[in-house]
């Protein structure tokens, strides 16, 4: 792989080209640009310029309209619903933030869903959206199935990502956590399958059920829950929440995120905001107590270290590319 560096500016601006050539709206594409910018900036290279040309692929055929107009409503005082009419599921989130946020401030508590939807990228970032506008906020996203049972060979449930973002009570976020039901992340395999590299041991099985560290038989096979059954269980919960909750189709019967076979993925999220002045009055404190008490042990990481120190990198020296791809994706742009 031959590197180079780009500013975040230029990667955003490489994405939002490379999608409106594509044949999505400016707007549904800045929002799904921002998202792409963020996972470069944390480090975060399965969601990032790798995912573009498989966006622009799936707009030109079909599998995302990239026009879509996100639909809102408030059936509830609490509770916001969106639409994201088989649309990108970055501008639909958008669509019924504003609500959601002043929904959760005013009764302490709000839960937003999106149904219709697709892929919404790195989940901790929309957490840490919520922690940023002083709420705890807990996001869950589902995905086409990828994870079999324990003891199963079929996937039911895909890699089914929580995240946590907390804030700190004086404006700014104490952490987040952002992880998947899988011992990793599928986009993680889909990045070493386009390297041509090898997955690591006990991260996936093949078709037979059995251990693999080809990429490609991964794909084919199923994802390992982190834990076992504790990692399914965790995986199952969001099912429930982002599929079920959420008008979404299950895991089971969404068309894959890659590729152009089967429409649109109709996938689902569903987030929970809560004020914490609501609740108590010493909540921050005993977050920052909480965050001492792991951190002050010395070589320990907290949730989201890896993520800050990546972002701290590229403020400073850019952001490390594929000059390979960044080709393919300019190629797309003309």
């Amino acid at each position: 792989m031959t590197e180079g560096t780009m500013t975040l500016a230029a990667v955003e601006q490489l994405c939002l080209r490379a999608l409106i050539s594509a044949g999505a709206c400016e707007d549904n594409a800045a929002a799904v640009a921002r998202s792409t910018m963020l996972a470069e900036r944390d480090g975060i290279r399965s969601h990032g310029l790798l995912y573009v040309p498989i966006y622009a692929e799936h707009v030109r055929c079909g599998k995302v309209d990239g026009k879509a107009r996100p639909m809102v409503s408030q059936p509830r005082p609490g509770a916001v619903v969106v639409d994201a009419a088989t649309g990108f599921a970055h501008p639909a989130i958008d669509a019924g933030w504003d609500r959601f946020i002043a929904a959760a401030r005013l009764n302490g508590i709000a839960a937003m869903t999106v149904f219709n939807s697709y892929n919404c990228g790195v989940l901790g970032h929309h957490a840490e959206r919520i922690a940023e506008a002083g709420l705890l906020g807990l996001c869950t996203t589902h995905a086409p199935a990828s994870i079999a049972p324990p003891g199963g060979r079929s996937p039911v449930i895909g890699t089914n990502p929580f995240a946590l973002g907390v804030p700190d009570g004086a404006g700014g976020v104490a952490l987040v956590l952002d992880q998947s039901a899988s011992v990793v992340a599928k986009s993680e395999v889909l990045l070493r399958s386009r390297e041509g590299r090898p997955i690591e041991p006990g991260w996936a099985i093949d078709e037979q059920g059995a251990d693999t560290l080809d990429p490609a038989a991964a794909l084919k096979g199923s994802m390992l829950p982190a834990g076992g059954h504790k990692g399914f269980g965790v995986g199952f919960l969001v099912e429930i929440l982002a599929s079920c909750l959420a008008g979404a189709v299950l895991s089971k019967d969404a068309s894959p995120f890659s590729g152009t076979s089967g429409g649109p993925p109709r996938t689902g999220q569903c987030f929970v905001a809560f004020d914490p002045s609501a609740f108590s009055t010493g909540f921050s404190h005993q977050v920052a107590s909480l965050v001492d008490a792991i951190v002050r042990q010395g070589d320990v990481r907290l949730p989201g270290s890896g993520r800050q120190a990546a972002r701290r990198r590229t403020e400073r020296e850019g952001v490390r590319v594929d000059a390979d791809l960044v080709g393919r994706i300019e190629a797309l742009c003309r």
